[in-house]
């Protein structure tokens, strides 16, 4: 069995139940699937992007590039369904494909930059000297939190201070995961026992999950767009005037 250094997981399914066909459904012009699997195939560091899928047809018909990079696994029926484990589907994947590093995303994370991607890698690269066993990316927030019951979490409503200048806390975004088989095989999970957090950019953590979420990355993929293609037009006109 070949080994690689780094292989990307993006497991994408044929249902989902709170946006419809979301992996297949036109954003900002294109399926949402090809947005992730596009940055995953810019990037020199990534092997091999291994599609765990129960929806082939799908993929093929909705464009899916011909790339000797991507690798289509069929998912067994045991795996399918809306009630099955994450953690099951990525434990298929890395018995069956040998890696020293799994990187993991989803096709939900449609604005996540290959900058960042890279950085993330290069990171638990350079912790994993340090007896780091895996990577999350995370929200860095700095805001009031009060539970169901309105009782204060991280502050003190008798002494208010400005909230930049509360303890951060992070939230898991599910956007990417790096582990290796060994971590996994410690936690059975993507997550091991001496974690990075990695924070990610605010205007690249989408994780779309419901139509409030669909619609607001896609009015941040869209104005991308326009902001790429008003420095385009400025370059080509300022290049225009230098002849």
């Amino acid at each position: 069995m070949k080994s690689h250094q780094l292989v990307a997981l993006l497991p994408i399914k044929a249902h989902s139940e709170r946006v419809p066909g979301k992996n297949f459904r036109n954003f900002a012009g294109r399926p949402l699937f090809l947005w992730i699997l596009d940055t995953l195939l810019s990037l020199d560091s990534i092997e091999q992007v291994i599609i765990n899928t129960d929806a082939e047809e799908l993929l093929r018909s909705n464009g899916l590039p011909a790339d000797d990079k991507i690798i289509i696994r069929e998912r067994p029926p045991e795996l399918c369904g809306d009630e099955v484990s994450m953690n099951e589907i990525i434990k298929d994947d890395i018995a069956d494909i040998a890696s020293a590093a799994y990187l993991m995303t989803h096709a939900t994370n449609p604005l996540l930059k290959a900058e960042t991607i890279q950085n993330a890698w290069s990171t638990f690269q350079k912790e994993r000297a340090e007896g780091f066993d895996s990577l999350f990316s995370a929200n860095r927030v700095q805001t009031r939190f009060y539970s169901e019951d309105a009782r204060p979490i991280n502050h003190d409503p008798d002494k208010l201070v400005r909230t930049q200048e509360l303890e951060p806390w992070y939230e898991e975004n599910s956007n990417l995961y790096l582990f290796t088989r060994a971590s996994f095989a410690a936690t059975h999970a993507r997550i091991g026992n001496k974690p990075i957090l990695f924070p990610t950019p605010q205007m690249e953590s989408a994780d779309i999950d419901d139509e409030t979420g669909w619609h607001l990355a896609e009015i941040i993929a869209l104005s991308n767009l326009i902001s790429r293609s008003t420095r385009l037009y400025a370059g080509s006109n300022s290049d225009s005037l230098k002849m």
